[in-house]
């Protein structure tokens, strides 16, 4: 089972990878050097069937565009008691075939049947805009 969010405030696949550099441990959490941490508020329930086997797939600008291992699920309290979950993730960032997809607030589930594929090594920024052209267009 995976995971799928939108990335709020990012317009781009370059401006995530900046955005996930330059924040790698912007929520004070120490899980290591080589990871990104996203904070949620809530747990998943299926938390067993993603920790070290489910990606999250980041929809940026009404597409998912790629996605980033999730190595494990972590609880949080912040100082006023507020329960959160750190989502610890690998640092790669995999682009996936673009696949449009509707806002939504929060995150969901994403069956892996129902998760676009990866694209290969070769691919070009010329093949990647057609793909996200054709993609718009309701196409592939």
């Amino acid at each position: 089972m995976h995971m799928i969010k939108l990335c709020v405030g990012v317009s781009s696949f370059e401006e995530l990878e900046s955005y996930r550099n330059e924040r790698a441990h912007w929520w004070d959490a120490d899980y290591g050097e080589d990871v990104h941490v996203h904070r949620t508020r809530m747990m998943p329930k299926r938390a067993a069937e993603m920790e070290g086997q489910a990606s999250i797939y980041w929809v940026i600008g009404g597409q998912v565009v790629c996605r980033q291992p999730i190595q494990r699920l972590a609880p949080y309290t912040d100082p006023e008691g507020k329960n959160y979950c750190d989502i610890i993730l690998a640092p790669d960032l995999i682009r996936t075939v673009p696949y449009p997809k509707r806002p939504f607030q929060g995150w969901r589930y994403l069956k892996p049947d129902d998760a676009p594929p990866d694209l290969g090594a070769n691919e070009n920024a010329d093949s990647l805009a057609l793909a996200a052209d054709l993609a718009k267009l309701g196409l592939i």
